[in-house]
C-alpha cells in the first residue's frame, strides 16, 4: 500500500472546529468528494445553507486555479499522443468504489482502459494514469491540508494511479507522489515531468506571464 512520507507540504491543523451540521441538512449538490462513505463539502457550502451565497458563487474555481488548471490543460494536451491518452478535467469525477468518489482537476487516462465505450453519463471507473490536483477545494472543518492530502492521494495510488501531482499556490509547492516510491516536493518553478517526457513549470510560466505569483 502507498504511504506518505512524512513530507509536510500544507497545514498539518484542521480549521477552526464549527458546530456540526446534521448531513441530512445538506444538498447533495454541496458533496464535493465522499472519502470512505464520508461526504467532504465544497468550500463556502456552509455560505450557501446560510444563504449568505448561492451554490453558483462556490461551484467555480479563483482565476489563479483556473488559469493554471488551464494552462496545464492546454500545454500538456499540445504534446501528448491523443490517441494513446484521454485528458479529463472539470472536477472529472471518479468512482473508486462504492464508499469512494473522487474529483479530479485535470486526469489522464491510458485510452485502451478508459475506452471509449467507457465515456459516458457515469464517473470513470478505471484508474487514471496521471492525476493533476491545483489546490485544494473542500472546506477543511475536520481534516487538515495535510491529511487530505495524503488520504486522497493514496486512494489514487492504490486505485491504480502511476503518479499523483499536487499544485498548491499558498506555499508555490508541488507534490509528486508515485506508488511504492519517495513522495517529492520541490518549488514550483522547477520542471515537472508530467509523462512520456512532457514537463512543465509553473513558476516559470507565470513569471514569463508577468503574475505576482511567480
Amino acid at each position: 500500500m502507498s504511504k506518505s512520507t512524512g513530507i509536510m507540504i500544507a497545514s498539518t491543523t484542521p480549521r477552526k472546529v464549527l458546530p456540526k451540521i446534521p448531513a441530512s441538512k445538506i444538498p447533495n449538490v454541496l458533496i464535493h468528494e465522499i472519502i470512505d462513505g464520508k461526504p467532504l463539502y465544497r468550500k463556502g457550502y456552509r455560505d450557501v445553507l446560510a444563504k449568505t451565497k448561492t451554490v453558483e458563487d462556490i461551484m467555480g474555481s479563483s482565476s489563479l486555479q483556473a488559469f493554471l488548471i488551464t494552462y496545464l490543460t492546454i500545454w500538456i494536451g499540445k504534446q501528448i499522443d491523443d490517441d494513446k491518452y484521454h485528458i479529463l478535467t472539470n472536477e472529472a469525477g471518479l468512482h473508486l468504489d462504492r464508499k469512494n468518489n473522487l474529483a479530479g482537476d485535470l486526469l489522464i487516462f491510458d485510452s485502451q482502459k478508459l475506452t471509449i465505450d467507457k465515456i459516458n453519463k457515469n464517473y470513470a471507473d478505471v484508474a487514471p494514469k496521471i492525476s493533476i490536483e491545483v489546490d485544494i477545494d473542500i472546506a477543511l472543518e475536520e481534516i487538515s491540508e495535510y491529511s487530505y492530502m495524503t488520504i486522497k492521494t493514496n486512494k489514487l495510488l492504490d486505485f491504480g494511479a502511476e503518479k499523483v501531482i499536487w499544485f498548491l499556490t499558498e506555499s508555490k509547492k508541488v507534490m509528486i507522489a508515485t506508488p511504492g516510491g519517495d513522495w517529492q516536493m520541490r518549488d514550483w518553478d522547477k520542471d515537472v515531468e508530467i509523462t512520456d517526457g512532457i514537463s512543465c513549470n509553473i513558476g516559470k510560466y507565470l513569471k514569463e506571464k508577468g503574475s505576482e505569483f511567480a
